[in-house]
Order: structure tokens, then C-alpha cells, then sequence
């Protein structure tokens, strides 16, 4: 029996900032960074002599990722606030895309 199995974060639009797109994509760069280098330290790849073990590392690289996906998030109100983009429809075209390509059900 295939399970469907989806993940569903709910991230607010954040208040007191005036996101452009380059703005927030230069943010989206700079936390994938960090999550790199969260990952990094973990696996040692840091150039550092002392790695962090593993519950602390993992604890860093979900940080992290949440701070990726709340700027990715913070786009998104971007692209439909400033540029009529809507998004649902660009969800309906993506899940599309990932079932056509096997990758989900």
C-alpha cells in the first residue's frame, strides 16, 4: 500500500521588513550557507580539527533549515504581493511536475 505522506509547515509573513526580491533571494543564499555549514561541521568538512556530535549537529542543520524555508516563504509574499504571482497555481503546476517525474504519487 503506497501511504501518501506530505509535511505541512505553516511559516506567517513576517512584519517590519521590506523584502525585495533580491533582497530576499541574497537572504535564501546566505541560510543555505549556514545550513552548509551546519552540515559541514558534522561531517567534519569545515576545516575545523573539532567536530560537533551528532544530536547537536542536527539540532543546527533543522535550525538552519527552518530559517531557509521562512525566507523562501518570505519570497513567496513577495512574488504575490509585488508581482501578481499566484502561487497556488504554481503549487497545482509543481505538484504536477514531481508526478509526472515519478517522484510522488
Amino acid at each position: 500500500m503506497n501511504e501518501k505522506v506530505t509535511k505541512t509547515i505553516t511559516l506567517p509573513r513576517l512584519n517590519r521588513l521590506n523584502p525585495s526580491l533580491e533582497s530576499t533571494a541574497l537572504k535564501i543564499m546566505e541560510e543555505s550557507g549556514e545550513l552548509a555549514q551546519a552540515i559541514g561541521k558534522f561531517r567534519g568538512l569545515n576545516g575545523e580539527a573539532l567536530r560537533v556530535e551528532e544530536a547537536e549537529a542536527m539540532q543546527m542543520v533543522a535550525k538552519e533549515l527552518m530559517d531557509v524555508a521562512q525566507t523562501a516563504v518570505t519570497m513567496m509574499f513577495v512574488l504575490e504581493e509585488h508581482y501578481g504571482i499566484d502561487l497556488n497555481e504554481v503549487l497545482t503546476s509543481h505538484l504536477s511536475k514531481l508526478k509526472d517525474k515519478g517522484y510522488c504519487d
